[in-house]
């Protein structure tokens, strides 16, 4: 897969940053001394760390390094980081890990998020915000037309790069038993759309990425002509002309015992 492109991510960047801002607010640390934003990406969430907790010490990590690029110019005064969240490990125990829509690119959820539980201080917390739209139209179309003929032979597994989502129940057992406190919650936010183009765009920056970033011309062109069309009839106009783009989320906050 080719590197993440920063300026397609933050052309939605006001709704990207809104679950961001969102688990930020249910964080319940006051003056965190070490924060790490795990997959920062561009730096929108990370801005909203500094802003929140101007003190701690606050590093951003990401596996892109045009990310990191985006992130350093936006955010000079912050220590931004390559790294693989799989297998990465502090090396001085974070107060807040924080991990908005990075999550979700990482594999094995069931050892993954007790361990960066465990590499918290006591009484540190892990924020999780991760996208739970694997069975909304948007992702199942992707899934659909990379099935089919021409496509099939290139990009049939593509779907697999994205890491299946445990429930709310499994990711609640996994911490409960560690956790001083564990809240989880669902939300999904329901977006206005212009156009089924729009849809596409929004997709573009991630999730659609892994179908066809591996596609030469011209059937990259022939997959979104095809999936823009099924998008187009999936997302029906409103009233209004928009199209809601419905847009599931997952959130986790638990706490360490002091």
């Amino acid at each position: 897969m080719l590197d993440w492109n920063p300026a397609l991510y933050s052309r939605f960047e006001d709704e990207r940053t809104r679950p961001a801002r969102e688990l930020l607010a249910r964080v319940p640390l006051d003056a965190p001394a070490h924060v790490v934003d795990l997959g920062c990406g561009p730096g929108n969430s990370t801005e909203l760390l500094a802003a929140r907790y101007p003190r701690a010490q606050l590093v951003g990590l990401d596996s892109s390094e045009t990310m990191l690029a985006s992130a350093r110019k936006r955010l000079p005064g912050v220590d931004f980081v390559k790294g693989d969240i799989a297998h990465w490990a502090p090396s001085t125990a974070p107060n807040l890990l924080y991990a908005n829509a990075s999550l979700q690119w990482v594999a094995e959820h069931e050892t993954l998020i007790p361990r960066l539980f465990a590499s918290l201080a006591p009484g540190g917390v892990l924020a999780i915000q991760m996208p739970d739209n694997r069975a909304e139209p948007s992702h199942r179309l992707m899934r659909e037309v990379a099935a089919m003929a021409p496509w099939q032979s290139t990009i049939a597994s593509s779907g697999q790069q994205r890491t299946a989502l445990l429930n709310v129940g499994t990711y609640y057992d996994l911490l409960a038993p560690l956790a001083a406190t564990v809240d989880v919650w669902h939300t999904i936010y329901q977006h206005p759309m212009a156009s089924a183009q729009a849809i596409v765009e929004w997709v573009s920056a991630t999730g659609l990425r892994p179908y066809v970033d591996p596609l030469p011309e011209p059937l990259r062109a022939g997959f979104l002509a095809e999936y823009t069309q099924r998008v187009a009839q999936a997302y029906l106009p409103h009233a209004d002309g928009q199209r809601l783009l419905s847009f599931p989320r997952m959130f986790i906050v638990a706490q360490r015992p002091s």
